[in-house]
């Protein structure tokens, strides 16, 4: 069953016109990776979807479990299932893992109040789970987000988006600046909340990494798809991998 559907999306900063005509759509459980070299695309792509602006998404239709979020705002499309975990993480640097988890309990009960008459649902994956996906955050949790890892910042923003009511994980660039036994750790986390039924939307600068834990993967360029296959499909098209990818 399609999850997402982004159907002949333009998008916008300011006049320059950077998201062009761009289709995709997202199965409900399973991983697909949105690749291309820098400035393809991607993250614009992400926030488009998220209801960030800019861009500005100016035609074409976004929907979400069969619902045009195409002009809804970000806070309402997040109450809907959207979780967008962005590059830079954004971890409250001043808090502990702890009270970063639970602002995002906060958040999620504020939100849901104001959804109620709309019956969506009103819980996140629990506490003791989300250590059991990042056992690091455990040994951490009385420790400020300020002072951990790079690696262990992408688990705790990764984390505080599962602790709200998250369907659709948006990740963009999980792996940036990890080093490899880190990225290794982040990456058998993203395996196994596929597998427990969160459906992953990637995007990875590291096309190698990402096709190797993709379902489905997307090739972008000056915005456009270029691509679109299964992640197998991908790993054997060299001429497309060194055209636009690098790889």
């Amino acid at each position: 069953m399609t999850l997402l559907d982004v159907e002949a999306i333009d998008g916008y900063y300011g006049e320059s016109h950077i998201i062009q005509d761009l289709s995709l759509s997202v199965d409900d459980g399973e991983i697909t990776a949105l690749l291309g070299r820098n400035g393809a695309g991607k993250t614009s792509t992400l926030r488009c979807i998220a209801g960030a602006t800019p861009p500005d998404v100016r035609s074409g239709r976004i929907q979400f479990d069969g619902t045009d979020i195409t002009d809804e705002p970000p806070e309402d499309i997040a109450v809907r299932g959207i979780s967008l975990v962005p590059e830079e993480r954004r971890v409250f640097s001043d808090l502990t893992v702890a009270e970063n988890l639970h602002l995002a309990d906060t958040v999620r009960n504020k939100a849901n109040t104001l959804w109620r008459d709309l019956n969506f649902r009103d819980e996140g994956m629990s506490t003791s789970d989300i250590y059991e996906y990042f056992p690091r955050l455990n040994e951490r949790r009385s420790q400020k987000a300020g002072t951990l890892s790079g690696g262990e910042q992408q688990m705790l923003a990764i984390a505080r988006a599962l602790h709200q009511s998250t369907d659709l994980l948006m990740l963009d660039e999980p792996y940036e600046g990890l080093a490899p036994q880190i990225i290794e750790a982040v990456e058998n986390a993203i395996r196994r909340i596929s597998e427990d039924g969160t459906t992953i939307l990637l995007v990875e600068q590291n096309a190698l990494a990402a096709m190797k834990i993709a379902d489905r993967c997307y090739v972008l360029d000056r915005g456009r798809v270029v691509f679109e296959g299964p992640a197998e499909e991908l790993q054997a098209d060299q001429e497309t991998r060194e055209k636009y990818l690098g790889v």
